[in-house]
């Protein structure tokens, strides 16, 4: 690690996705510069801010991409799905119409995804919990169904947004070392038949581009 471009072992790309006015903006400033902005304007297009933490032995760079939720910026926003090893669908507990549509955006998710991407199910805006319309259980029902990680938070006053992209990236970092694992257990490589999986995990010293699982 010898310089600037070198202190780092792993880039990993993780979208936030959900509805316009669930928080997904200030989820990121909260993890990214432990920032909340109570008058944040909606996102035009894409945006995304870095940070690097420690998962196990190894350095991992989070490249955290937000998401316009609003219809008429969908067709800009899905290209930025590709590359991404993980994703945070988020929704506000206050609205249960913000609830209603995740199997839409899973939907959208998975139809500009790799199969093998990490998901989380956020219910964010915890502090509200005296306006809550979707109960927690309800919630964690719905994403231990479909295979998803599922936690609740508030970017207003921290709640779990650490626990929340620390859980997703060690859950990332753990199947790229899997990957690898297999990867390093067979004796022949064929580069013609070779998958996305393997190729990753054989390579994730690659950079600047993200790990893909």
């Amino acid at each position: 690690m010898g310089s600037a471009d070198e202190d780092y072992n792993f880039v990993f790309k993780v979208v936030l996705i959900g509805e316009s006015g669930v928080g997904k903006t200030n989820l990121l400033s909260r993890f990214t510069r432990n920032e909340f902005n109570h008058d944040s304007r909606t996102t035009i297009g894409v945006e995304f801010s870095t940070r690097t933490i420690l998962v196990g032995d190894a350095v991992v760079k989070a490249q955290i991409w937000d998401t316009a939720g609003l219809e008429r910026y969908r067709a800009i926003t899905s290209a930025y799905y590709r590359g991404a090893v993980g994703a945070l669908v988020v929704f506000d507990i206050t609205k249960h119409q913000t609830y209603d549509v995740v199997e839409r955006w899973l939907k959208e998710l998975y139809d500009h995804s790799e199969p093998s991407i990490v998901v989380m199910l956020v219910g964010n805006k915890t502090d509200l919990a005296q306006a809550r319309e979707v109960p927690m259980e309800e919630a964690k029902m719905f994403a231990d169904n479909k295979g998803l990680l599922f936690v609740e938070t508030s970017a207003l006053d921290s709640t779990n947004v650490e626990q929340a992209f620390e859980t997703i990236l060690r859950e990332i970092f753990h199947k790229v070392q899997k990957q690898k694992q297999r990867s390093s257990q067979s004796n022949t490589v064929s580069l013609a038949g070779e998958s996305p999986e393997s190729s990753a995990a054989a390579q994730p010293e690659r950079r600047p581009c993200c790990v893909a699982l």
